[in-house]
């Protein structure tokens, strides 16, 4: 057993997505913690231009893992390849976005080389000899710091926003890049995926937003909904709200921020007449950048708000969306 941190990222339609970045930088953090040696691998087929990008940031070697069998996507095909790849190069910590595909093959992986998984975590530390993984509890109330009791290789996923993509370093030079071809018996492979419904076509993948406008209960009728998604247009960003909004029914549940909705870490955040209920506040904190607007001042939004309005979002928002429209043209 080497110790060896192996970030997986994910490719998806061509391209990276930005919690794999995400991912590197808390890989490089760890890596600079216990100085164990950093890799990454990507899994897929034909996946050597993904390797290639991933070379030009600060790692020590990439891994190409290849196989027709792996696209398109499958838990088992991923869960086969990457037991088999995880075998041979004996890592000591391995890391992943934690996102829909790895939520779906990881307990599967983890299971079948008998191994545990510290999920959705938010940070780290390294004490002593031990790390040890933040992960938060009962929707986001409490934070438990978690440590693994078990053999390695051991797997831990980072919640998205938890680390800055645009943080990890680039190296001095390219990251060898080695291809890793992954046998998959012809069995193992149990489902066949179908093209993708109509409705997830349309859905909104709001983690990839750099900048979201965000409705909650004082936007106050359905109709007001509109003054919001004139802001996100201007703004050049994606409309959004908090749970009672999508349970009216007045925004789809593909827009929901929160516990029970996506989580997000746009470069910009504009919370227009959203509380802060702490089921929202787990969806969206890790946004760099946060603007409130409510006219009470004592909502919880405010305080972890670096921008803290207070007032009437009817008398704050039209004339923003006329300075935003100047500031453009």
């Amino acid at each position: 057993m080497s110790d060896t941190i192996l970030v997986i990222v994910e490719q998806r339609e061509g391209k990276l997505n930005r919690a794999s970045w995400e991912t590197i930088a808390a890989g490089q953090a760890i890596a600079a913690a216990t100085g164990w040696a950093l890799e990454a691998a990507v899994v897929g087929a034909g996946v050597g231009a993904f390797a290639t990008e991933l070379a030009a940031k600060k790692v020590a070697r990439v891994y190409a893992v290849e196989s027709a069998k792996l696209e398109p996507y499958t838990p088992d095909a991923f869960a086969a390849a990457l037991k088999q790849f995880l075998a041979a190069k004996q890592p000591k910590l391995v890391l992943m976005p934690h996102t829909y595909q790895v939520r779906d093959f990881v307990p599967k992986l983890a299971t079948a080389m008998g191994r545990t998984v510290i999920s959705d975590c938010i940070g780290f530390k390294h004490e002593g000899s031990k790390l040890v993984f933040t992960r938060q509890m009962f929707q986001g109330k409490f934070a438990a710091d978690v440590s693994f009791a078990g053999d390695a290789p051991w797997f831990v996923t980072f919640q998205n926003g938890a680390f800055r993509g645009d943080k990890a370093e680039a190296g001095a030079s390219a990251a060898p890049v080695e291809t890793v071809n992954a046998e998959i018996a012809d069995g193992a492979i149990r489902n066949k995926p179908q093209e993708v419904f109509k409705e997830a076509k349309q859905a909104v993948d709001l983690t990839q937003a750099e900048i979201i406008v965000s409705v909650g209960r004082g936007i106050k009728e359905q109709k007001n909904i509109d003054i919001a998604r004139q802001l996100a247009e201007a703004l050049g960003g994606e409309l959004a709200a908090s749970r009672p909004i999508c349970d009216n029914g007045w925004l789809p549940m593909d827009r929901q921020i929160g516990s029970s909705g996506q989580t997000v870490a746009p470069k910009l955040y504009l919370a227009l007449g959203i509380s802060g209920a702490i089921q929202h506040i787990v969806g969206m904190k890790g946004a760099r950048t946060i603007i409130a607007i409510n006219k009470d001042s004592e909502a919880p939004i405010f305080e972890i708000a670096d921008f803290a309005v207070v007032g009437n979002l009817f008398d704050i928002v039209p004339p923003l969306i006329e300075e935003v429209k100047k500031a453009k043209s």
